[in-house]
């Protein structure tokens, strides 16, 4: 079985010979795999009337247990979007009454934000629709293909300096 990724690497090969293009195969495929992936994923968040970032915020609020909650800062570092990026998302999604913000009374200088009920009823449905796509999207990979393509990805993040937040 091959993709268009071989296709690529092919003529790689053919107009340069003196090159191995092996890496440029494994990271092809890498981002060729995330935009196919989320494409997916926008059409089933779209479904939801949200946007892949809407999720993402709204997950990252709600995993992170009650009170719901987290400060600005928390959510640029979980996010990997500047802090600019960040207050305009959440402008928008205070607009849409799924979070509130707040001055934090422990600290002034830092703003919390905090899911309204609406915004963990839409998440709590949305990510049981989420999940079944995933799986649906990784049906073709047996749980023990699924767990070595984790791993395999786990180290290479890691070693790109993706670590847990603390």
């Amino acid at each position: 079985m091959r993709d268009n990724v071989d296709w690529r690497l092919d003529q790689w090969r053919t107009e340069r010979p003196d090159l191995d293009p092996g890496p440029m195969g494994v990271v092809a495929r890498i981002q060729r795999a995330c935009r196919l992936l989320e494409r997916e994923l926008r059409e089933n968040f779209a479904r939801h009337d949200l946007q892949l970032w809407e999720f993402d915020v709204l997950g990252t609020i709600r995993r992170c247990g009650p009170p719901f909650r987290l400060t600005a800062g928390q959510l640029v570092e979980a996010t990997m979007v500047t802090s600019g990026a960040i207050t305009n998302r959440i402008d928008r999604l205070v607009a849409r009454g799924l979070v509130t913000r707040e001055v934090d009374p422990a600290n002034r200088r830092s703003v919390l934000i905090s899911l309204t009920d609406e915004g963990r009823e839409l998440i709590d449905r949305v990510v049981v629709d989420h999940i079944d796509l995933e799986a649906s999207l990784l049906r073709d990979l047996s749980g023990d293909d699924q767990d070595q393509l984790a791993g395999l990805l786990r180290r290479l993040l890691t070693t790109l300096g993706d670590h847990p937040q603390t």
